[in-house]
């Protein structure tokens, strides 16, 4: 009877461990789950056991190409959506995605006509292929097709004064300043008081080492915005660069006014104070600065300079080794080379 009893025990306790087995069983929604809560690892063994079914499960080549996209593990991805696009046309995701890895490996022609296909937002990845699009046009030239792009991203009519801006500012931070200053330009002319165009202006103006041209821009802006703290603390630059010392502090100090959290002006008026041979001053600011932002090499740079003009050698020595230190510190261990 006892052991009737235990063999009963034993069978109950492998059909449990049976049907929690089956329980486990992957699928597609584990997977996505897994990769949700970043397991990505756990959620790719996942797909692997799915992918070795008879019938592959629809979505699970979408999912492996993302978990390699986040990876930056980009052929692979580019692997993936393509497997997963041949098995579905209408999988505009994966297409896209494919668009969006192809131009993170830098081929940009390619990348093109894949994002040309479909325009929806990827929301597993927080991409808009819009973006990405628009700086591939821009890449190969097509600055009326890339203004147009960025204009759908932000609700823009193409041609509008804003989508002038908005692709003069996007430009810039290509580093395309002569088309920016393009762009910019016409903003200017279908509405000569749109609010942020001088300024963009000025930044193209100091991008080329243009000071004055920057700062005739920039007192423009100010006459359409004076409240913009960003336009003082570039005013001051400006005035910096051209050696206009009194000019930049008057500025810098409005910057510091308007938006106090900002460490530029205070970077800034810290060199300033030193042109002005002021390091008392510039240790004020400077030292303000790194309280804000330790991690600016810029800031201890300066407060090194500020030290030294006060004759407080080590604590000099102790920013200079500093800068050093924040220069290199991504630089590879001697265990790690």
């Amino acid at each position: 009877m006892h052991r009737v009893f235990i063999f009963v025990i034993l069978l109950l306790a492998l059909g449990a461990y049976a049907q929690d087995s089956q329980g486990d069983a992957p699928t597609l929604e584990s997977a996505k789950a897994l990769a949700g809560k970043g397991r990505l690892d756990q959620a790719m063994t996942q797909l692997d056991a799915l992918a070795k079914q008879a019938q592959e499960p629809a979505g699970v080549e979408r999912l492996r190409g993302v978990i390699f996209y986040q990876r930056e593990e980009f052929p692979e991805a580019i692997e993936a959506f393509t497997k997963a696009a041949a098995e579905d046309p209408e999988d505009h995701e994966s297409i896209e995605m494919h668009g969006v890895s192809l131009f993170r490996q830098g081929h940009v022609a390619e990348a093109i006509p894949l994002l040309e296909m479909g325009r929806a937002p990827v929301e597993s990845v927080n991409i808009d292929p819009n973006y990405v699009l628009a700086l591939c046009y821009a890449d190969v030239q097509r600055y009326d097709d890339s203004r147009h792009a960025f204009a759908a991203q932000f609700g823009f009519e193409p041609d509008s004064a804003q989508a002038h801006l908005l692709a003069g500012r996007m430009f810039l931070r290509r580093e395309l300043k002569d088309q920016a200053g393009v762009e910019t330009s016409k903003a200017l002319e279908l509405d000569p008081h749109l609010s942020l165009a001088h300024e963009l202006l000025g930044e193209v103006a100091l991008a080329r080492g243009d000071s004055e041209t920057a700062i005739k821009e920039f007192e423009l802006e100010r006459t359409i915005d004076p409240m913009n703290p960003d336009l003082y603390d570039r005013l001051g630059d400006a005035y910096v660069r051209s050696g206009r010392y009194e000019k930049a502090q008057e500025a810098l100090n409005r910057a510091v006014l308007l938006e106090p959290t900002a460490t530029g002006p205070y970077i800034l008026l810290g060199e300033t104070f030193l042109k002005l041979n002021h390091p008392i001053e510039a240790l004020h600011y400077l030292d303000h600065a790194a309280q804000m932002d330790p991690s600016n090499y810029i800031t201890h740079n300066l407060l090194g300079q500020a030290y030294r003009a006060t004759g407080q050698v080590a604590a000099a020595n102790r920013e200079f080794q500093m800068v050093v230190d924040l220069q290199h510190r991504n630089d590879p261990k001697p265990a790690e080379r």
